[in-house]
C-alpha cells in the first residue's frame, strides 16, 4: 500500500495524522517482538505533550473582608499601614506555546542487561523541534540504534539534516536544500579503533512504497524493519482503504 499524505486532503479530510501514528509504534513492537533473539524485546511508547489544565476549584463567596476593630488593630492588633509594591512593567508580553513535543516511538531493550536500551524508532510528528535531534544524537553517543520515521509533509525542516548538523557529518544523498519526507537508519560503530556513524537514508514519495531498514541490535546484528508491510498493516488495523 503506498504512502499516504496524512496532513492534506483528501487523506486529513477523512482522518487523523495521529490515527496512524498512534497505531504504528505497536504494529512495529508486535512485527519486531517476532524477529528479535532471546533476550531482547521491543515496546512501543506514545507520550502526549500537552500540559492538562488545573481545575482549581473557587468559592462561590468572595472572602470575607478583614476589619479592625476598636483600637483600629485587626483580631485586637494594632493597625499598620500596608505598602503596596507595584513592580515595573514586564520586558515582553506574547503568547506562548506550552505545550511539550508529542512522542510516538519503539524502543528495543536488551533485557539480560536490565533492560538496557539498543536501538529506538523514532516518528517524526509535527510538534518535533530542534532538540529531537540533540536527543538523536545523544542515544547515538551511547550506541543506542536509531531510526527516524517523518511522514509530516506540512514541514519545510528537516530534522535529519538537524543531526547531522549535530554531529557535525554529511550526506551526499541529502538533496539541498534538505527537505522533504524521508526514513533512515543510524548507528554508531567502532571502526579501525574510531567511532563513525554509519547511515541509511531513504526519501519517501507520496504515492511510492516504503524501503527496508536496517535496525541495528548490536554491532554484528541487524533486524529488517519492513516500513512498506508495517505501514500497511496499520492501515489495515484501522480500516483505512
Amino acid at each position: 500500500m503506498p504512502l499516504r499524505d496524512h496532513f492534506h486532503p483528501p487523506f486529513s479530510t477523512r482522518y487523523s495524522w495521529d490515527m496512524v501514528h498512534a497505531q504504528l509504534p505497536g504494529m512495529i513492537a508486535m512485527h519486531l517482538n517476532t524477529l528479535l533473539p532471546e533476550g531482547y524485546m521491543a515496546g512501543p511508547g506514545v507520550h502526549i505533550g500537552s500540559l492538562a489544565e488545573l481545575d482549581i476549584a473557587t468559592s462561590q463567596e468572595p472572602p470575607p473582608e478583614w476589619e479592625p476593630d476598636a483600637d483600629g488593630g485587626g483580631a485586637g492588633g494594632t493597625a499598620v499601614a500596608q505598602v503596596v509594591w507595584a513592580p515595573a512593567t514586564a520586558t515582553l508580553e506574547a503568547e506562548a506555546d506550552w505545550r511539550g513535543v508529542d512522542e510516538y516511538q519503539v524502543q528495543v531493550y536488551d533485557v539480560t542487561r536490565s533492560r538496557e536500551l539498543v536501538a529506538s524508532i523514532e516518528i517524526v510528528s509535527p510538534a518535533h523541534r530542534n532538540t529531537f535531534a540533540t536527543k538523536c544524537a545523544g542515544m547515538l553517543a551511547n550506541d543506542v540504534a536509531v531510526v527516524i520515521l517523518d511522514f509530516v509533509t506540512e514541514r519545510e525542516s528537516n530534522l535529519y539534516a538537524d543531526l547531522l548538523g549535530v554531529v557535525s557529518a554529511t550526506d551526499p544523498k541529502l538533496p539541498a536544500p534538505p527537505q522533504g519526507i524521508y526514513a533512515v537508519a543510524c548507528r554508531r560503530r567502532r571502526i579501525k579503533r574510531k567511532r563513525k556513524l554509519e547511515t541509511w537514508y531513504h526519501p519517501l514519495v507520496i504515492g511510492q512504497p516504503m524501503p527496508t531498514l536496517p535496525l541495528w541490535i548490536t554491532e554484528r546484528l541487524a533486524v529488517p524493519l519492513e516500513l512498506e508491510l508495517l505501514y500497511e498493516q496499520t492501515l489495515k488495523a484501522l480500516r483505512i482503504k
